[in-house]
């Protein structure tokens, strides 16, 4: 296989992977609940969906997410635990996305410098990059159940059976996001491995010449 076809198409994954990952961060699609009222005509102002940073509730309403700003003293220990879920996501995603920045930039010296040290460094951060993703999307999963067992505690069945709950497409390009990550590494790996048997070959063929 070609060096150079393998580091294009890491490179182009490693820069998909951070687009993916900017836009989920930014849209209001990792929630959707929507509600479905027999015989009504305002269904779609009881509906909302939300993302990382605020929830749109109806057709304009928008309210932002208290993370950092919410009066702890006032809130059950049932709340301030979701809370502190949702904080542990708004930091470790972005997190990742700043991370994957500075991880296409050594990629990118690396591959150039046809390093083999190098290429499984930047393997390795593009690696555990993917596990920041991870984790803030699991933790994302595990806050929105939370929430929702919460809510079904507080509602009636009667309502509950009106309202269909579902992640969103944001959730999906964070997972996207996460899996072209691991196969921006693996093709690091692959490439430190090219360069690495080039250069046993080209040993090989100094020593037979002498």
């Amino acid at each position: 296989m070609k060096y150079g076809l393998v580091v294009l198409a890491a490179a182009f994954m490693g820069l998909l992977s951070f687009t993916l990952l900017a836009v989920a961060i930014g849209t209001d699609y990792w929630y959707i609940i929507d509600v479905n009222k027999p015989n009504s005509t305002d269904s779609d102002n009881l509906s909302s969906h939300s993302g990382l940073w605020r929830i749109i509730e109806g057709q304009n309403k928008s309210s932002i997410i208290p993370s950092f700003t919410a009066n702890m003293s006032s809130m059950s220990d049932v709340e301030k635990n979701l809370l502190g879920l949702h904080k542990v996501v708004v930091i470790m995603l972005p997190l990742s996305l700043v991370l994957l920045v500075f991880g296409w930039i050594f990629g990118l010296v690396s591959s150039l410098a046809h390093s083999s040290n190098l290429l499984a460094g930047s393997a390795s951060y593009f690696l555990i990059c993917s596990l920041f993703t991870l984790s803030g999307t699991s933790i994302y999963i595990r806050y929105s159940h939370q929430a929702m067992e919460e809510f079904q505690q507080i509602v009636s069945p009667e309502v509950l059976a009106n309202v269909d709950v579902s992640f969103g497409w944001s959730l999906a390009l964070a997972w996207l996001s996460y899996s072209l990550e691991v196969a921006t590494g693996l093709l690091l790996m692959l490439a430190a491995r090219i360069i690495q048997l080039k250069g046993c070959y080209d040993s090989g063929v100094s020593i037979a010449i002498v």
